[in-house]
C-alpha cells in the first residue's frame, strides 16, 4: 500500500500530539481557581498566585532538563519510538494529577510530565529534518506550533465546559486518556523513516531526501557529500550554536507568561471565575495560530521566491520580535477584558511568527544527529529562562499590577532578535573548524 503525502500525515499527528500536549498542561492554569479553593481555602490570592507560581515553575525546570534528555533520546531511539516514550509517560503523569493534594504531590506529577512533554519538541525538529526538504520545512514547523496553539484554544473553554459536569480530578484524568489514545495511530502510520516507510511513493520518497541534500556540504571537485556531525563540545564551541541557544532562552519566556498567566491574569484583573475564563481566555491563542501559520508561509513563500535561507529566517524573525514588542508595551494600560484578549493575541501572532524559524535553526546549521542535539539544548536554555521569568510574576504583579511583567516580555524580544543578528552571523550550513 502506497500512502500520497505521508510527510503531510506524519506531521498532522505530531500536531495533534502538540494539542494533546497544551491540553494537558494548560490544564493546570485553567482548573487553578478551582483547585485552590478546594485545597487553600484559607490563604489570599497572592498567596494562592505564589503556591501556583511554585508548581510551575517545578514543571518548567523539569521540563528545561528534559529538552536536553530527550534530544539525546530521539537521537538514539529515533522519532517513532521516541515519541511513544514521550506521550505514553506525560499521558500517565497527567491523569495521576487527580491524586494530588498539595505542593508536593503537584510538584512530584508535574515533573513528571514536565520531563515527558519536554520531547515533543526535539522530537517535532527531528521529525521535520527527517520527513521535509529544507525548503518546506518553516512551514512543517509553523503547522507543529499551530497545535500548540490549537490546543490553547481548545483547552481553555473545553475544561472550562467540563467543569460542569465533573470534577477536576476527573478532567485531569480524561485528558491523560487522550494522549494514550494517540499512539494508536503514531504506531500504525510512522513504521520507519521516509528511506525506508513500505507506504511512502517513490516520488514522495525522492522529493523529501533530494530536497534534503544541501550543496553547502560538497566538495567544489564535486565529491561525496561530506556532512559535518560534531560532537557535543565541538557544537558548543560554534558561536552560532550560542545564538540559537540565547534566542530561544529569550524569546520563549514571552510564550510562557501567557501560557502559564493568562486564565491567573484574568481571574485577578477582571475577577473572572472558571467558566468566564472560558469564554474569553481563548482568543490569544486563535493569534498564535495564526502566526504559526503565516511564519511557515511567508518563510516557505520567499525560498520559493529564490531567497537564501539567511535572508528568510531573519526577515520572518525579525518581523515577528517587532509585532511583539509594542503590543507587550500596550498590555501596560489594555483597558476592558475584550482589549486585553486581543492585544494578547496580537502578542502571540507576533511570537508564533517567529519562533517556528529560531526553532529551524538548528537544522539550518547542522545535519544528522547534531540537530536533536542542539534542538534539546536550545529548548533547555529556553525553558530556564521561563523558569526565571515565572519565579518573578508573583514579586512582579503583588497587588495585580502585571505592568513590569509585560515590560521585560518586550526586552527579552529585543534581546532574542540581537542574538539571531549577531551571533548567529550568516544562518548557512557549519563546516568543522
Amino acid at each position: 500500500m502506497k500512502l500520497k503525502g505521508l510527510r503531510w500525515w506524519v506531521v498532522g499527528l505530531i500536531a495533534l500530539a502538540t494539542v494533546i500536549n497544551y491540553i494537558d498542561r494548560q490544564s493546570l492554569s485553567v482548573l487553578w481557581p478551582e483547585i485552590a479553593a478546594d485545597l487553600y481555602p484559607d490563604k489570599s490570592a497572592d498567596e494562592h498566585k505564589s503556591i501556583y507560581a511554585i508548581i510551575s515553575i517545578i514543571f518548567v525546570f523539569s521540563y528545561a532538563f528534559g529538552q536536553a534528555i530527550f534530544g539525546k533520546i530521539f537521537d538514539w531511539v529515533g522519532t517513532r519510538l521516541g515519541f511513544v516514550l514521550s506521550i505514553g509517560f506525560w499521558s500517565i503523569a497527567t491523569a495521576l494529577h487527580a491524586l494530588a493534594r498539595g505542593v508536593l504531590s503537584f510538584g512530584v506529577f508535574r515533573a513528571i510530565l514536565g520531563i515527558a512533554e519536554a520531547g515533543n519538541w526535539p522530537g517535532a525538529t527531528k521529525g521535520n529534518a527527517e520527513w521535509f526538504p529544507t525548503k518546506e520545512r518553516a512551514l512543517a514547523q509553523g503547522i507543529f506550533n499551530s497545535g500548540a496553539a490549537i490546543g490553547g484554544i481548545i483547552s481553555i473553554p473545553l475544561i472550562a465546559f467540563l467543569t460542569i459536569y465533573f470534577s477536576w480530578q476527573a478532567i485531569f484524568i480524561l485528558v491523560g486518556l487522550a494522549g494514550l489514545l494517540w499512539l494508536v495511530p503514531w504506531m500504525i502510520l510512522v513504521k520507519a523513516p521516509p528511506k525506508s516507510h513500505p507506504w511512502i511513493t517513490d516520488e514522495e520518497k525522492e522529493y523529501i531526501l533530494t530536497g534534503q541534500r544541501n550543496e553547502s556540504f560538497k566538495e567544489k571537485d564535486n565529491s561525496e557529500e561530506e556532512v559535518y556531525v560534531p560532537n557535543t563540545g565541538e557544537l558548543l564551541s560554534h558561536k552560532q550554536s550560542w545564538g540559537v541557544i540565547i534566542a530561544s532562552a529569550a524569546i520563549d519566556p514571552i510564550w510562557w507568561l501567557f501560557v502559564f498567566w493568562i486564565p491567573i491574569y484574568l481571574n485577578e484583573v477582571y475577577g473572572m471565575d472558571v467558566k468566564s475564563i472560558g469564554i474569553y481566555g481563548w482568543v490569544p491563542y486563535v493569534g498564535a495560530m495564526l502566526g504559526a501559520w503565516f511564519g511557515g508561509l511567508l518563510a516557505q513563500n520567499r525560498l520559493k521566491a529564490g531567497w537564501t535561507v539567511n535572508r528568510t529566517r531573519k526577515l520572518v524573525i525579525t518581523l515577528g520580535c517587532l509585532i511583539m514588542l509594542p503590543s507587550l508595551l500596550a498590555m501596560a494600560n489594555p483597558g476592558a477584558p475584550v482589549t486585553a484578549v486581543l492585544i494578547m493575541a496580537v502578542i502571540l501572532f507576533g511570537f508564533q511568527t517567529a519562533i517556528g524559524n529560531v526553532q529551524t535553526l538548528p537544522s539550518d546549521f547542522f545535519s544528522g544527529k547534531t540537530v536533536g542535539t542542539l534542538a534539546g539544548f536550545s529548548g533547555m536554555a529556553a525553558k530556564l529562562g521561563a523558569v526565571g521569568l515565572t519565579s518573578l510574576v508573583p514579586w512582579l504583579t503583588s497587588g495585580g499590577n502585571y505592568t513590569p511583567a509585560f515590560i521585560i516580555g518586550a526586552a527579552l524580544a529585543i534581546i532574542a532578535l540581537a542574538s539571531v543578528w549577531v551571533l548567529c552571523g550568516k544562518i548557512v550550513p557549519l563546516k568543522k573548524k
